[in-house]
């Protein structure tokens, strides 16, 4: 696996080398108006998966998704009035509006948390614009750091944050220079015509209430709504789970990782490859809920590197259903 970490001026041949990366599901950080962002197509679970491998990013928070207008974001998440009119407003610009998730929607579940929600905003930066034109998707990217840094403003702080490798994967840097704002995105929360702020940023709470009226406050529990920065309630399939399971029970199905019993419904990762399954984890468990089992039996995944995400959800899903490990 190439693990390079290279640095490329944002000219044309740049920023044509950038979106060509993107488009073969590698890494690319790029500058917005607020920090850097580290970014993958957010249609390809892979590419995602690598994004939570190269921040060692604790736990499967949402990620946010940068697209180039409104209309582009709606055909992914579903507008209200009030969100028109943020949009309207703010849009290019340092807001992510956190939308309920169009049936058809094509983003990677893994982005969402395994929600039905999405956090999506449009980039004021024109090489941001620039390079979704160019590489023709939309594209998922929290700030690129290493989890607990301190976000990046310019390139050379990326490349300090990932000296060390970016979890095994390419990273191609695009230096546009320092960030404007250098502080991220406000992210709200639109359900209906209520607002609720779940991150200030660089989009004073002041001046959205001016569009908006009074936003409620998140607060850090499960019953907040789900966004980066946050606490949040993982998704929970309403078909109990059991973890640690060796084979399945009378009417479970078996979600397998690594070698698997034959009669296996789903293998997160027959290699035992932890990012491939945590690319998959979502839209298994979803499929799987689909099919009206009596239960699902997980089989263990270890808990290192990206399984100690995938452990993460794994647990919580399991209490949210009513289940224990067994």
């Amino acid at each position: 696996m190439n693990s390079a970490v290279d640095i490329v001026a944002a000219d044309a041949a740049g920023m044509e080398r950038a979106a060509t990366a993107l488009k073969a599901g590698e890494l690319v950080a790029f500058p917005t108006e607020t920090v850097y962002g580290l970014g993958a197509d957010a249609t390809n679970d892979k590419a995602v998966a690598a994004i939570y491998a190269a921040k060692d990013r604790p736990t499967f928070n949402p990620l946010i998704v940068h697209v180039t207008g409104r209309d582009a974001a709606a055909r992914h998440a579903l507008f209200t009035p009030l969100a028109d009119a943020l949009a309207a407003a703010f849009w290019p610009g340092a807001l992510s509006l956190v939308l309920p998730r169009r049936d058809d929607c094509r983003l990677s579940l893994l982005l969402s948390a395994g929600l039905d929600s999405v956090a999506i905003r449009v980039p004021a930066h024109p090489l941001a614009q620039d390079l979704l034109e160019r590489a023709g998707r939309p594209v998922a990217a929290p700030s690129a750091n290493r989890s607990g840094q301190v976000s990046p403003t310019t390139a050379d702080h990326v490349a300090a944050s990932f000296a060390g490798g970016a979890g095994g994967h390419a990273l191609t840097i695009l230096d546009g220079g320092p960030c404007r704002i250098g502080l991220e995105s406000t992210v709200v929360h639109v359900e209906g015509e209520r607002a609720t702020l779940l991150r200030p940023g660089g989009i004073a709470a002041e001046d959205i209430e001016a569009v908006s009226g009074p936003l409620a406050h998140a607060v850090d529990d499960d019953h907040a709504p789900k966004s980066p920065g946050m606490l949040s309630r993982h998704y929970a399939p309403e078909t109990p789970l059991r973890l640690n399971a060796t084979g399945a029970h009378t009417g479970e199905a078996l979600l397998g990782f690594g070698p698997a019993p034959a009669g296996t419904a789903r293998n997160l990762s027959p290699a035992g490859d932890l990012e491939e399954a945590a690319a998959n984890l979502f839209a298994m468990l979803r499929a799987l809920d689909d099919e009206g089992h009596a239960g699902i039996a997980v089989m263990p995944v270890p808990a290192t590197g990206l399984g100690l995400a995938i452990n993460d959800r794994l647990r919580r899903a399991a209490t949210d259903a009513g289940s224990t490990a067994k």
